[in-house]
């Protein structure tokens, strides 16, 4: 039963796709920075309004007290992260039939967003800062609009589970993080 609904949902979602005229950029690049961090991508389309998104970059985080800013219980951490992320842009064919803008894939979309977090490059105005290798894995929904002919903005909102990789020892402490945590994401970029 489950082979034959997943087969089901593959040929529509295949037939959905082919169905649209317009069509996704075959490449497109840029930088972006954003609630918070900074990130270098690559969208590659794999058949009309599905593109593939990879990205690499580090997202920020702080914690602590702004009154006392500068002291041992405030830090900013920039965790490296790779990002592989499907995208379809559902609404190209209505954006275009308005006259709207689709170049850069500027339109609606809905992804997969999986991100991996290793623990090799961890940056922080602490010493000894230290964190788990950890994946997250979001479905998405998002806008991407171009302001101009090289910037843009997307905005995102996703719900996902993330998962840290422990050693069976320290599974105690991190199992209880392991649970489902969402995505806000709000950029603005320069395309190259």
């Amino acid at each position: 039963m489950k082979k034959t609904f997943l087969t089901l949902i593959f040929l529509g979602l295949t037939f959905i796709l082919k169905a649209q005229n317009s069509s996704a950029e075959n490449s497109t690049s840029g930088i972006q920075i954003g609630t918070p961090g900074i990130w270098i991508h690559n969208e590659n389309k794999l058949i009309n309004s599905l593109i593939l998104r990879t990205e690499l970059g580090f997202d920020i985080a702080t914690w602590g007290n702004i009154s006392t800013w500068g002291g041992k219980d405030n830090g900013i951490i920039m965790n490296f992260v790779v990002t592989a992320e499907p995208r379809w842009y559902y609404n190209l064919d209505k954006r275009k039939a308005k006259s709207k803008r689709i170049d850069g894939n500027s339109g609606n979309f809905l992804s997969l967003k999986t991100s991996f977090y290793p623990n090799k490059l961890v940056i922080s105005n602490i010493d000894n800062t230290y964190l788990k290798s950890y994946i997250m894995i979001f479905p998405t929904w998002g806008i991407k609009r171009n302001i101009g002919k090289y910037f843009n903005y997307e905005a995102g909102f996703g719900v996902g589970y993330r998962h840290y990789y422990a050693k069976e020892h320290e599974l105690a402490s991190y199992q209880s993080n392991n649970k489902i945590v969402s995505n806000v994401h709000l950029r603005i970029g320069y395309r190259f």
